[in-house]
């Protein structure tokens, strides 16, 4: 039988650059989406995926991170005062999404989207998990992590899953494209990072939802640091892929990144139309600013 999925990694221990001066003393991942910070959408993702143990991967100055996912005594007090009973139950449903548990990414660790996974890899390493990159965010009916756990239970000679989403392929060279084993419809291969037009293998970009089995960390601990110095996930899941099973799984969904300004905005405009109680007063109000 298939082990249970119920661990996560989620990174959360980039530098935030292309926000600064917003970055300068707070995390990327706590900049809100309507009324909540970025991370908190991946954390919910994952707890409505079953995920019971959630490990935050921060960095220097990460403790907003920290204290976000805590409890807040001396506020919870004044909502209860103020008769705030609504907005208390939201402060206090936080720190009961899940267990969490904080790990410090040192500053003479390499950089990169896989020195996560090499700092958590002993809290994971006894059975399947999920790995997150903290600033790309989904809209699903049903969860994406879910889906890639449903499809993980299907497949029992699989060690790795890659979301993925068809991106016009215009579009192709800013992302890692997808190239899949000749004669399959969703068995990995390779990535392609920023392919030039005409050059990409498909029209299917990865991006930050994986599913792993512990059979990627000794890969991840042998790991050389690739491109700009970086430890390189992908590098790591290229050299899975040459020995193990990796499916590709193209999400039934939307993939949606806040990785700079624009995207940030755009994001932003998503998740406002997606809830009930803003969406018919904010598109009309993006009516009047639109022409």
């Amino acid at each position: 039988m298939k082990q249970t999925v119920t661990k996560a990694i989620v990174t959360v221990a980039g530098t935030g650059t292309r926000f600064i001066p917003a970055t300068k003393n707070i995390p990327k991942e706590m900049l809100p989406i309507v009324d909540k910070p970025i991370v908190q959408y991946d954390v919910e993702e994952l707890v409505a995926s079953g995920i019971k143990d959630i490990v935050l991967v921060t960095k220097q100055g990460g403790g907003a991170i920290e204290n976000h996912f805590d409890t807040n005594p001396e506020l919870e007090e004044q909502l209860k005062k103020t008769n705030k009973k609504e907005y208390l139950k939201i402060v206090q449903k936080i720190p009961r999404l899940a267990n969490f548990i904080y790990m410090r990414q040192k500053s003479f660790m390499p950089y990169g989207n896989a020195t996560p996974l090499r700092l958590a890899k002993n809290i994971v390493a006894d059975g399947p998990f999920l790995y997150l990159f903290g600033d790309d965010l989904t809209l699903s009916k049903v969860p994406v992590c879910k889906q890639l756990i449903d499809l993980y239970k299907k497949n029992p000679d699989v060690c790795a899953i890659i979301a993925a989403q068809k991106i016009p392929r215009k579009y192709a060279y800013r992302y890692g494209m997808i190239k899949l084993k000749p004669g399959t419809k969703n068995v990995y291969d390779s990535i392609v990072e920023k392919p030039k037009l005409g050059k990409e293998p498909s029209n299917l970009a990865g991006f930050g939802r994986y599913l792993f089995t512990p059979k990627i960390i000794p890969i991840i601990e042998k790991l050389k640091t690739g491109k700009n110095n970086e430890l390189w996930l992908v590098d790591a899941i290229n050299e899975l892929a040459k020995i193990e099973k990796v499916l590709v799984h193209e999400i039934e969904g939307k993939w949606i990144t806040t990785g700079d300004p624009l995207n940030y905005l755009k994001a932003s405009v998503e998740f406002a139309l997606a809830r009930n109680d803003l969406k018919k007063d904010f598109k009309q109000y993006l009516k009047t600013v639109v022409k």
